[in-house]
């Protein structure tokens, strides 16, 4: 047997071996590339063509041209009063991958599919997650619903909370484009709604150049705490981390907002942080 023929043979075969190997690696790293750019570019679609819905602003230039950009999208309704069986229907929507003549046969064909992202149980609370823009209350038993809004608006959570003698339903909904980044959502200043069951009365609680940032119920009270972010630096939107906020507290019952902290308060804790002497 010849040994060199041998050796030049297992050489051939290792090397053609190590090409295949080397092929299928590449082939795996392009399909890697491939999959993960498809996936980011997805994601971003979904991002900015979901974030909220446009300005009055981009909605004029589509109505010049009889176009638009997005659909409604009616959520599965959730159920809210079990005893009286009554639903909350979400409205969210659906952007196009471009601005469209409107035709009016499309609105028969809408997406009803629900999108909500996930559901937080706890007790007397849940919260429902997505982007939404209107809120419809449907009453089963009595074959009636009701739509929350007549104006445009954009919210992103849903809050019920259980009461003895009633059921609230709240979330923070911006309104107007104040960050003028061509889209009314959750970046611009956002105003509290809350929804009574029980006297069917939607109430709202805003403020003038800031954002209704966070809010809790007063421990067994409908009475609630607010943060309100101060838009500083005047350009539309709250920052946490650069901006201050304040906390008020809203009566259920009056419907007054009253200040926690008082002025001399916090006047002083001002002074104190720049150093400042009385």
């Amino acid at each position: 047997m010849n040994i060199e023929k041998i050796k030049n043979y297992n050489q051939k075969l290792l090397a053609v071996l190590g090409s295949i190997v080397v092929l299928f690696v590449i082939v795996g790293l392009i399909l890697i590339t491939f999959f993960a750019i498809t996936e980011i570019s997805r994601s971003l679609r979904y991002n900015n063509q979901n974030d909220g819905i446009l300005s009055d602003e981009k909605i004029e230039e589509l109505q010049q041209e009889n176009k638009r950009q997005q659909l409604i999208s009616y959520e599965i309704p959730r159920l809210v009063d079990t005893l009286n069986l009554v639903y909350i229907i979400p409205v969210s929507h659906k952007a196009l991958n471009g601005a469209e003549f409107i035709n009016e046969e499309v609105m028969g064909l809408l997406d009803m599919s629900s999108d909500l992202d996930y559901e937080i149980d706890k007790r007397y609370s849940r919260q429902y997650y997505g982007d939404f823009n209107n809120l419809l209350i449907y009453d089963y038993k009595n074959s009636t619903i009701e739509k929350l809004f007549n104006s445009r608006v954009n919210f992103g959570n849903i809050q019920t909370e259980y009461f003895d003698d009633d059921i609230l339903i709240l979330f923070r909904a911006a309104t107007t484009d104040t960050y003028k980044d061509g889209v009314v959502n959750q970046l611009d200043y956002k105003t509290l709604y809350l929804y009574s069951l029980k006297d069917k009365k939607l109430r709202e609680i805003k403020f003038e150049n800031a954002d209704v940032y966070q809010m809790d119920f007063v421990e067994n009270r409908k009475d609630l705490l607010i943060k309100i972010g101060i838009d500083h630096n005047k350009d539309g939107k709250f920052d946490e981390y650069t901006e201050p906020s304040l906390i008020k507290k809203y009566d259920f019952k009056s419907g007054e907002l009253i200040n926690i902290v008082s002025e001399e308060i916090d006047r002083e804790l001002q002074m104190k942080l720049e150093g400042t002497k009385k």
